[in-house]
């Protein structure tokens, strides 16, 4: 019985066909014989889990990140921490820099320890906090102080004017140091207690509105009381770290003491010993180091001398000493003390120490022929069974005679052999007569400017100084107007008269298609390569020693632990600019990061500066930790196989510059500086390591430019951009354009002067300009120079310059 009002298929419903799936199933069993194949785990399971395990997941996640931020703030300044380096920064004139320091001394329940002869530098011991703090005054108008102490401080203590914030050198210091990468800060104004209470509301409201764009959300701390002092270090004690990642990664001290002990052979160099706290990560003792403007250098031992800013004087890496705070306060200096209770760490171990080798020594008979294997002697007396040929000689002639007989054709063969070797001769001897003209010619690619290099001055000026400057304006003047002709006529060149355009180019090729031909990274290296070194796959290299640094546990000196470094072979100016007050700054180098190769950096010019900045001229470079000078190549940032040569830096594009420096695993932040002829130090450029790669291709490109004499309906007669008709049939397989987009090639030479027939894909325009392009590899100059000058202080001008355009980290 069927239910009333139940559906019925009507006789024109669908029968669908049944799956018949289980016949292969059941066969691939059968097959399998009941093995089971092997379930492979996924790396994240993140689908397996629940939505409960999910949420529990994500809360264990983020209370983990908390706890290591937790942890990170209570070890700092701690008991087994190191203290916490604080760097007074003053970005006025006018700011005080000494009252502040005076008002930070002057805490309850603290022990004060000052460092003689550091510009007023001390430590600030607090038991009852449990914290220790040792601050630093940047010495002003001093760059490389700054950037150097901004490098390893904890934090930067920025003093303000209450007035006007910060002058010019401010403005630029501030510029330098948000380049290179800004650790946590604080913003404190000291003074402006003089001033009525009126003017001095609206003074800090002026100056709250004026740093809102350099510093967004930072909260401005008045300093003119003890208890304001108290908030200030309260609130470095307690705010979020920023870590700055070339740090992080590398051990890194700042010098807390040094001594230098002079070597045997001479007094110049010697050992340095260097006392600090070890920060950033576990030092070995068999790592090379590197002293910031210095170079780098080997360890030879690491001693353990007691903490000069222990909280707990009793206890000292767990040795008990019989000592009470007030004998800590008057042992300021503690160097009878130290050199009694000093425990060698660790010594160096020759077989595992790192070599300061930085250079591959080229060996001059490496390409020479070595002796032929039993293979290749075999393949010649194949080849040789091969030629044997069958010629008509007289009677009694011997093989040796038989072998000088030749036919007639092989004769004519000969002939044209001997031949084809002049031409190779007479190519050699015009590539001799083309290298005799020196780096002039080759160089030459805008004759037409530099013959109007020479300019005519008055004679009629007595004052020597006023010419030098005018001498000065003259050679900018030029700069600028090379500038400007390479941005209306981009690598347009004048073909020479008097020398073949075959001749002076060529080093040069034509390319098909600029980004699809082939070009070779191991085709025709200069010999500055061979001293280099290369990776088989530099980004593998750098995860592979970044897991190993958060994974492994190196043996070394902790971090926290107040150590002495020996370091070997030191010149004695080292210890020279530490009596002079300068900061000392060292950092342990990663695997390879002494040795040569070609850096990439990719790199913006800064607003501040507008001069030309021409390819090849000697730059200063601060990257990560190292300083030096070097001549850079300049080259477009495209995702392609080549990259065209730019001859200047360009303002509205991010350029990539090319050097020979020691390598260095990015991340790592790079500032460029022109040095002026008064010294001082102009900074045009900034930016960050893009990478380690010699195989990247750097092209030239010439323009050669035509202008058409007779056009007709897609040929048209080309003149101007030869001169003689050998040039002409030389350059012919090259491709030619037009600035309005046509396409063609050389058919031929018409008469003797360089005229040539063109076809092109349509009909020319008289105003437009035929073009060939010409290509040639170039590579950067051999300058590195690790010894930077210090520079010339800024000066600072009686406007105050508040900032006026937002700079990303």
């Amino acid at each position: 019985m069927v239910a009333a009002g139940a559906h019925r298929p009507g006789p024109l419903k669908q029968q669908n066909k049944a799956h018949k799936g289980g016949k292969h199933s059941g066969s691939s069993r059968r097959r399998a014989g009941g093995r089971v194949s092997v379930k492979a785990q996924p790396r994240r399971r993140l689908r397996d889990l629940s939505r409960v395990d999910r949420r529990h997941q994500a809360l264990q996640l983020r209370r983990q990140r908390k706890e290591a931020v937790l942890a990170e703030k209570r070890s700092l300044g701690s008991r087994d921490g190191p203290p916490h380096l604080v760097v007074l920064v003053p970005l006025h004139s006018r700011a005080a820099a000494p009252d502040t320091l005076c008002l930070l001394q002057s805490q309850d329940s603290a022990v004060v320890r000052v460092d003689e002869g550091r510009d007023g530098g001390f430590a600030l011991l607090c038991p009852r906090l449990k914290q220790r703090w040792r601050f630093v005054t940047a010495q002003a108008g001093d760059l490389h102080a700054v950037l150097d102490l901004a490098k390893v401080a904890d934090s930067l203590l920025f003093i303000l004017d209450p007035v006007d914030g910060w002058d010019s050198a401010g403005e630029y210091c501030l510029s330098c140091l948000f380049a290179q990468g800004l650790p946590s800060y604080a913003l404190a104004v000291p003074g402006g207690a003089d001033l009525p209470p009126k003017k001095r509301i609206d003074a800090r409201k002026k100056l709250a509105k004026a740093i809102e764009k350099r510093f967004p959300e930072a909260k401005l701390f008045p300093l003119n009381t003890e208890q304001e002092s108290s908030l200030l270090l309260r609130h470095l004690a307690t705010q979020k770290q920023r870590h700055l990642a070339f740090r992080d990664r590398r051990a890194h001290l700042l010098a807390y003491a040094a001594e230098f002990v002079p070597g045997q052979e001479t007094d110049l160099v010697g050992t340095l010993k260097l006392s600090g706290f070890v920060r950033g990560q576990t030092l070995d003792v068999n790592s090379l180091v590197h002293i910031v403007g210095h170079g780098d250098f080997q360890m030879s031992q690491v001693d353990a001398p007691p903490d000069p800013l222990s909280l707990n004087p009793r206890v000292v890496k767990g040795q008990k000493r019989s000592q009470d705070m007030e004998v800590q306060d008057d042992s300021v200096n503690g160097a009878d003390e130290m050199e009694e209770d000093v425990k060698v760490l660790m010594k160096a171990d020759p077989n595992k120490q790192e070599s300061l080798q930085s250079e591959v020594v080229p060996d001059p008979m490496e390409g020479e022929q070595t002796w032929p294997t039993e293979e290749e002697l075999q393949e010649a007396e194949a080849s040789l069974k091969a030629n044997r040929r069958v010629v008509k000689v007289p009677k009694g002639t011997s093989k040796y005679q038989a072998a000088w007989i030749v036919d007639e054709e092989e004769g004519n063969q000969e002939e044209d052999g001997d031949d084809d070797e002049d031409d190779d001769i007479d190519d050699d001897m015009m590539e001799e007569a083309v290298s005799q003209e020196g780096d002039s010619s080759e160089e030459e690619e805008e004759p037409a400017e530099e013959e109007c290099e020479t300019m005519t001055v008055s004679e009629c000026l007595r004052d020597d100084q006023y010419d030098e400057k005018v001498e000065e304006d003259e050679e900018m003047l030029e700069r600028y107007k090379q500038e400007r002709m390479d941005e209306m006529f981009p690598d347009e060149v004048d073909t020479p008269r008097d020398v073949p355009a075959r001749v002076r180019f060529q080093k040069y090729r034509g390319l098909k298609s600029f980004r699809t031909s082939p070009w070779d990274p191991k085709e025709n290296l200069p010999r500055d390569y061979a001293r280099i070194f290369q990776f088989q796959d530099f980004s593998r290299t750098r995860k592979h020693l970044f897991r190993q640094i958060e994974k492994e546990e190196t043996e070394g000196a902790s971090v926290g632990w107040y150590v002495t470094l020996h370091i070997c072979n030191v010149p004695v100016s080292v210890m020279e600019s530490f009596k002079e007050g300068k900061p000392l700054v060292l950092f342990s180098l990663l695997p390879h990061e002494q040795k040569m190769s070609v850096l990439n950096f990719l790199v913006r010019r800064h607003p501040s500066n507008s001069e030309p900045v021409r390819a090849k001229e000697e730059l200063v470079f601060h990257c990560g930790f190292r300083r030096f000078r070097a001549s850079p190549l300049f080259s477009q940032h495209t995702s392609a196989d080549k990259h065209k040569l730019e001859r200047f830096l360009r303002p509205d594009a991010a350029l990539v510059v090319t050097v020979y420096a020691p390598i260095t695993f990015p991340p790592a932040s790079v500032l460029l500086f022109k040095q002026r002829s008064n010294g001082m130090h102009d900074l045009i450029a900034t930016g960050s390591l893009l990478s380690v790669d010699p195989d990247r291709i750097v092209v030239k490109r010439l323009v050669l430019s035509g202008h058409p004499f007779k056009i007709f309906t897609k040929t048209a007669v080309v003149r101007y951009m030869f001169f003689n008709r050998e040039d002409v049939m030389w350059f012919k397989p090259v491709e030619l354009r037009t600035k309005w987009g046509r396409r063609g090639h050389i058919k031929e030479p018409l008469g003797t002067h360089g005229h040539m027939k063109c076809h092109f894909d349509g009909q020319l325009k008289s105003q437009d300009t035929v073009l060939l392009n010409l290509y040639k590899r170039v590579f950067p100059k051999w300058t590195y120079d690790p010894h930077v000058p210090e520079p010339v202080p800024w000066v600072r001008s009686e406007s105050a310059l508040l900032v006026q355009e937002v700079e990303m980290e």
